[in-house]
């Protein structure tokens, strides 16, 4: 007869069996120098403040930036708590939703703290996701990635929009563990496309059959000082999405998976239904300000609000700047990915609101006005790209932002963003000027006024006066255009001496169409013939 198996209780340690380290107590007013010393002192995972707890970790990240003489208390961060008598899946739970640690309290005092080891375990399949999302190209390039590295992930923004169920193009992000360049090399040799190595950050770019896909090595970063470039170190998976800048950011898709499983570690797949956008640590927009302008083009783009933390951790950096290692070139750069965004004036509302465009120019004040300017400029790009006129973006959103400021702060800011030479000429020109069209009356007196300015000044007409879009609409699609059906040559066949006086002609032509005088070429012979050397000139 068969003996029954016997059946052992399962053991849980409770919450205090995870403990992993003790918390140290510190006065409001400690330093991180003073509140690291004495967690290092008392080998402690973290300090309590009045603010929150503070983890080790954050404290040696201030102390690398060089800022041990920061309050302690602005690092705190939200961190759950559970009571020491409750479960170990309680604590486990939290983990899993994306803390990066837990606190055990027992009796209204705090016993320790748990922290998270590792990358997240892998969780929703997203095969079948990837595969109705993605370009058949697309797939093409992943399959063959996963054929030419064995520990390769997809990263960044297209694992985020195939979480949400958005549409996704065909400029992938990967991320390697071991050499990225060489995989690159690799991929494009079993596409048939070309690889473009980037040896400063391990990466390079894979081009082929209308796709792009950005290899880098798995890695970590070490910053140095506030908003330098940061220190590039090969690490693993887990690491490298720790070093991102949102948690709806630091997602995986683990393309060595037979169902493409996410990786999660930071909690992004519930920020996006909840519509959240986070920061993975208190000094994120100190190591990298242009965190900010990112955190505004997301929070436009994707309907997200930025959470209470998020906000304070951009005020403490704020209020560490102006960050003198912070290239003109990257904030250049961000302001020119904001106006290739849908809504550019949502965005650059946020930042204004919030005090960022005080890294412009440390007296910069977000007025009113400028808000109303701000609203007009998605149709002003809109009316630029259609009009088909050479104006930057990044250019127009700052003229936008800074044309009511005072000419010194707007000039400074201008400089802060490297904006020099002759586009800094015509910007300043653009803020400065009035109205170019008050007192033409005529189409061709009109046409004149336009036709000096530069393409920034008539983006800037149609942004800043509403009244003046419908001659601007007129120049760009029919005005800009006219011109006389004779040439030079005909105009000489008709008497008009070689020189100045043949470009005199063809312009009163030009004007005398405008203004509906002339409507065939027989007109314009009989223009010439009897007004001839004689033709009044007229402007421009």
């Amino acid at each position: 007869m068969a003996r029954r198996a016997h059946a052992y209780p399962q053991v849980d340690p409770g919450a205090a069996g995870l403990v992993e380290g003790g918390v140290a107590a510190v006065g409001g007013r400690a330093s991180v120098r003073e509140a690291l010393a004495l967690a290092r002192r008392r080998d402690a995972l973290g300090v309590q403040t009045a603010a929150g707890l503070v983890l080790r970790d954050d404290l040696a990240r201030a102390s690398r930036l060089g800022l041990d003489d920061l309050r302690a208390a602005d690092l705190a961060r939200p961190i759950p708590i559970t009571e020491a008598r409750a479960s170990e899946v309680v604590v486990r739970r939290h983990l899993a939703a994306g803390a990066v640690a837990v606190a055990v309290r027992e009796r209204r005092r705090l016993v320790g703290l748990t922290l998270r080891r590792g990358p997240a375990a892998p969780g929703l399949p997203l095969g079948a996701r990837l595969a109705a999302a993605l370009p058949a190209e697309s797939r093409r390039a992943l399959d063959a990635l996963a054929a030419v590295s064995p520990a390769a992930w997809l990263v960044g923004g297209v694992v985020r929009d195939v979480v949400r169920g958005a549409a996704i193009g065909r400029d992938l992000d990967v991320v390697v563990e071991g050499d990225g360049p060489a995989v690159a090399h690799a991929l494009a040799a079993r596409l048939g496309g070309r690889a473009l190595e980037h040896a400063r950050f391990r990466t390079a770019t894979v081009e082929a059959g209308g796709v792009r896909v950005d290899v880098a090595t798995a890695r970590t970063e070490r910053y140095e000082a506030p908003g330098a470039l940061p220190r590039v170190i090969p690490s693993g998976i887990g690491e490298d999405l720790g070093r991102r800048d949102f948690t709806v950011n630091a997602m995986a898709a683990d393309l060595g998976s037979s169902d493409v499983a996410l990786l999660d570690p930071f909690g992004g797949r519930a920020d996006l239904v909840a519509h959240r956008l986070r920061v993975l640590h208190p000094l994120s927009f100190v190591e990298d300000p242009t965190r900010m302008f990112r955190a505004a083009r997301y929070a436009a783009r994707l309907e997200m609000s930025i959470d209470r933390w998020t906000a304070a951790a951009q005020a403490l950096a704020l209020r560490l700047g102006p960050y003198p290692a912070l290239s003109s070139a990257r904030l250049h750069a961000e302001l020119e990915l904001i106006a290739g965004d849908a809504r550019p004036d949502v965005a650059l509302r946020r930042l204004g609101a919030a005090g960022v465009f005080r890294l412009f120019a440390a007296e910069y004040r977000f007025t009113r006005r400028t808000a109303a300017i701000l609203a007009a400029l998605p149709d002003t790009l809109a009316w630029v790209r259609q009009g088909h006129l050479a104006v930057a973006g990044g250019e127009l959103a700052a003229l936008a932002v800074l044309a009511d400021q005072a000419p010194a702060v707007r000039l400074a800011a201008l400089r802060r963003l490297g904006i020099a030479g002759g586009p800094l000429a015509h910007v300043v020109r653009a803020a400065q000027g009035g109205d170019p069209l008050v007192g033409a009356e005529t189409p061709s007196a009109r046409a004149a006024r336009l036709r000096r300015l530069e393409p920034i000044e008539l983006a800037w007409l149609w942004l800043s006066r509403p009244e003046r879009r419908a001659a601007l609409g007129w120049w760009a699609g029919t005005g800009r255009g006219v011109r006389g059906q004779l040439r030079g040559d005909d105009v000489m066949a008709l008497g008009v001496p070689r020189g100045p006086e043949v470009a005199r002609v063809l312009a009163a032509l030009r004007d005398a169409r405008l203004d509906g005088g002339l409507r065939s070429r027989d007109d314009e012979i009989a223009y010439v013939r009897s007004h001839g050397a004689a033709t009044t000139r007229k402007e421009g």
